[in-house]
């Protein structure tokens, strides 16, 4: 009986290999086809339009940055004086109507409130009736000149208009002087035309940044009105210390974040060095000029800077753009030709004749099928939103780069390995 089992299981083991050699050709390809995508997986993805568009994809392309031989900093936006104003009234009065609001950007001149007071009427009056007297003193005045020359005037009266003359356009000057300060042009005024309401005009280009009054409030001497800023020749001050202060010179070029929001980058040029410390760090004030777009910019923010020591420059991406898998790092790029070569893997397979339906199929790209590849680096200096690589290996010049959504693609290439791993 010992005997037979063990006879049944010698058979039983020759035969086993042998069905494993028979297996169909179909169920060798699809194994071999799971080993295959797999490691197809293991390097690239693939993304639609439509999902590329839902994570936000960016593309860009590896950049020459000013991130070695530097230093750090941090510093705020500042608005010299000579380009920040306060709209104010000479003389208190009604806030009758506000032209604008927080944010509008106005022009030199331009009326951004109206004010009334019935001062404002009693001195075109006065004006007016300066201007009239003076007319009149004139005329006596050459009267008189006549009858001196006939000898039949006496000198005295002649002195007399003389004096009253000069006293009148004296008041004439300087009442016309007051209507220019509140707005009022002298040179138009008559009877006719007196005004009740003066303007608030603003006294130079920029934006608004406050309005301190309401409709119907009164406004005293001299209040303010509203606050505007020409954020045209904004810079940034820096603040360093004693030790790093040999390392800067006028015209070096400076790169900086608002330390709120990294992930937009500007530039600026320094124009200046302070020669005495702030009182309350010790610090050294570095003025620099901010260049280009200052879109997004406000007095007073707050900055993080990267002042270059030096014209080495290195590659370069946005620091997003890198991902780390198993201890590794990585950025993506579009493949070169990834369609074409998915669409001949394709045909490959067909003519074996081996490819089921569904995997005919799959292996069809959709229109707007982007492949991207994952391209090991090694990642150097970090800094204003921005990390120094090395390429560990070779792209093709000009390879587009994904500056956002990296991570989200890893995440796909991951979930697709696991899937196939199953």
């Amino acid at each position: 009986m010992i005997k037979h089992i063990i006879f049944a299981s010698f058979i039983l083991a020759a035969t086993l290999p042998s069905c494993r050699d028979k297996a169909s050709p179909t169920a060798q390809y699809e194994e071999g086809e799971e080993h295959h995508d797999e490691h197809a997986s293991a390097t690239t993805a693939e993304l639609t339009a439509e999902q590329m568009k839902s994570i936000q994809v960016k593309l860009g392309s590896i950049e020459k940055k000013q991130l070695t031989s530097s230093l750090k900093a941090n510093g705020t936006l500042k608005v010299p004086n000579q380009n920040r104003a306060t709209a104010t009234t000479i003389l208190g009065g009604i806030v009758k109507s506000i032209s604008v609001q927080t944010g509008n950007v106005v022009h030199k001149g331009q009326v951004i409130a109206t004010i009334t007071n019935p001062s404002f009427i009693a001195m075109q009056e006065d004006y007016l009736n300066a201007s009239a007297k003076a007319d009149l003193a004139e005329l006596e005045l050459a009267r008189q000149k006549q009858l001196q020359q006939g000898n039949a005037g006496a000198l005295k009266s002649l002195q007399s208009a003389e004096t009253e003359l000069k006293i009148l356009k004296n008041q004439r000057s300087s009442l016309r002087k007051q209507l220019e300060m509140i707005g009022i042009n002298a040179g138009q005024l008559t009877a006719e035309n007196i005004q009740s309401v003066v303007n608030i005009v603003s006294p130079l280009n920029g934006a608004i940044s406050n309005v301190m009054v309401n409709i119907g409030t009164y406004a005293d001497m001299n209040a303010p009105i509203a606050e505007i800023v020409d954020n045209s020749q904004l810079h940034l001050d820096l603040y360093v210390y004693e030790k790093d202060l040999q390392k800067l010179r006028k015209g070096q070029t400076i790169h900086f974040t608002l330390t709120n929001n990294p992930g937009q980058e500007y530039d600026a040029d320094v124009y200046a060095i302070s020669n005495t410390f702030e009182s309350s760090t010790k610090a050294i004030a570095v003025h620099a000029m901010v260049k280009g777009n200052k879109d997004g910019l406000i007095d007073g923010m707050s900055i993080t800077a990267l002042v270059s020591l030096d014209k080495a420059t290195v590659d370069a991406v946005p620091s997003e753009a890198i991902v780390s898998s198993e201890g590794l790092d990585y950025i993506f790029v579009v493949a070169p030709g990834g369609e074409k070569e998915k669409e001949e893997e394709g045909h490959e397979h067909e003519e074996h004749g081996h490819v089921h339906e569904a995997e005919k199929k799959g292996a069809a790209h959709d229109e707007g099928t982007t492949t991207f590849e994952k391209i090991p680096v090694r990642k150097g200096t970090s800094d204003v939103g921005y990390s120094e690589i090395t390429l560990l290996k070779e792209i093709p010049k000009g390879a587009l780069v994904v500056t956002n959504g990296a991570f989200f693609i890893l995440a796909k290439m991951n979930n697709k390995g696991e899937a196939h791993q199953h």
